[in-house]
This record gives structure tokens, sequence and C-alpha cells, in this order.
């Protein structure tokens, strides 16, 4: 069964007076490469979510947003009312003794003076936030994971396409195959017969015909391609990661190819072999998306 390394997934959870999200891409890639943006407050379980996303994603160049959205009804800063009572007693005694006038407005005043408006309580983490946090992104790993299995289906559907095409012009050069040598013969038994005052032995004429035949058989080719064939549908139906796999097949699929080109020596042949090179072209670049 194959899966893409494209996908993406999304969480939201709630916890007390704090969303949770979480946010996780995926695109193609040779090994694991992720990147992280985590709110502060989770840092220290960084270690712990990269062995998670590893753990699930296996393969692919990962994006993971870990944040978390504050109601804004518990957001407000606490004032240090004593610290204003005492600023408030101490510029009416100065303003006594100096003479000057009192503020006109008191608040805006004191609420500029330091320290007024100081936040005085660490953020920490605890077990049930984390326990929360945690769910929220084996869910969105699993919404990416199902992504991927239905990219990969459609890899899959296109794989078999292709395949089941390279295999039916496979077929095609049978009866070109079987049509050559007799061709061969006659082309080469008609250009001596037109050299005047040549006589040539016929023994050794076929000696000569069975070696160069045999130069141009494709008869092994032919059987590896369709044994590499098998194999890469083989491999796909395997309830595992095998893209890097299928990949391998498809690089032997294409010697077998190559070498059949080079010895088809006729057009009809070579375009056959053309087609078939572009079947597999399509498989190699949809492979890379394979995990």
């Amino acid at each position: 069964m194959i899966q893409s390394m494209t996908g993406y997934g999304k969480a939201v959870a709630t916890f007390q007076d704090k969303k949770i999200h979480v946010e996780i891409k995926s695109l193609n890639s040779k090994t694991t490469d992720l990147s992280t943006r985590i709110a502060p407050i989770y840092r220290d379980k960084e270690m712990e979510i990269r062995q998670i996303v590893t753990n699930s994603l296996k393969r692919g160049k990962i994006d993971l947003s870990l944040w978390v959205e504050k109601e804004n009804t518990t957001s407000a800063t606490p004032i240090n009312a004593a610290l204003v009572e005492n600023y408030y007693h101490q510029i009416k005694d100065i303003a006594a003794k100096a003479g000057i006038p009192e503020p006109s407005d008191w608040f805006a005043t004191l609420l500029r003076l330091p320290d007024v408006t100081l936040k005085t309580d660490v953020e920490e983490l605890t077990d049930e936030e984390w326990a929360v946090a945690r769910q929220t992104l084996l869910t969105a790993l699993g919404e990416l994971n199902a992504f991927r299995r239905q990219e990969g289906a459609a890899l899959e559907k296109k794989f078999t396409e292709k395949v089941d095409n390279i295999e039916r012009l496979l077929h095609e050069l049978e009866p070109f195959e079987k049509s050559r040598v007799p061709k061969i013969r006659e082309t080469i038994v008609k250009e001596l017969e037109e050299i005047p005052n040549v006589d040539y032995d016929k023994n050794r004429l076929e000696q000569e015909l069975i070696y160069y035949i045999e130069k141009l058989d494709i008869s092994e080719e032919k059987q590896r391609l369709a044994n590499h064939l098998k194999y890469f549908r083989e491999t796909m139906a395997e309830n595992k990661p095998n893209g890097k796999k299928l990949g391998f097949i498809a690089q032997e699929m294409g010697r077998e190819i190559n070498t059949t080109g080079s010895k088809s020596n006729q057009a009809e042949m070579q375009n056959i072999v053309v087609k078939m090179k572009d079947e597999l072209e399509q498989i190699k670049e949809q492979v890379l998306n394979a995990l």
C-alpha cells in the first residue's frame, strides 16, 4: 500500500482558558527534515514532540506549528493595588511639601509608574495540559496520515496504469522481433548479390548472421523487464513505506528499456521503446512523492 509524502493535518483542543492548536504540513524529501514552531510553554517537550512526529511520519519535509490561544477575558494583567496606594500617598506628600499642584488625572499618572502593572504569576506546564496537547498532536498526525493514504491511493492507480502500459508495449515488440531476422538475412544477401564478381561462402554467412542476430537479441532484456514490472506491482502491495524501493526498481526498468532500444534496429521497435521510456519517466517523476 503506497502512501504519499504530501499531507496536511490540523487539530484544536480546549484546556481551561486556552485553545491548543496544532498544524502539520509535509512534502517529499529524501530524508526527514523537520522544522518546528512551538509555543514557549511546550519548549521543554520539544524532543518528545520531534520523536512523536518522526515515528509517525517516517520521512519528508515536515513543518510543525504548535501554539496557544488564550481567552480575552482572562488575559488582563493584574494591577498591584498596594503599590498604587503607596505611590498615591508619596505624590500627595511631595506636592504638599513642594507646593506644586496634584495631578489632574490620578489614574493616568499612577498606571504609568514602574511595576504598577506587572505580571506576577509564572506559567508552568502541568501534566494535565501536556496530556491534552499531546493528544492534539496525535490527532493532527492522524489527519495528515489519512491525507497521505488518500494521495497514495491516487499514486498507486497512476503507477498501475503506467506499468500496464509498459507491459502492453513490451508485448507489441514481439511481432517485429520475430520478423526482423528474415529481413536482416534478406538485406545482407541482397547486398552481397549486387556486388559483381563476388562469390561468398554460404556456411560462413550463416555463422556470421547467427553471431550478428545474437548481438541484437532482446530476449533477456524483455524477460528482466517483465520481472521488474512484476516486482514493482508486488512492492506496491506491501503494507509498509516503500517509495525508495520503488525508485530503485524503476531505475532497473530504465536500464532494460535503454538496452532494448540500443538493440532495436527497426524504426517500429524504436518507436515502441520511446513510448516505454515516456511511461517510465512519468513513474520516476511521481515515485519521488511516495513514502
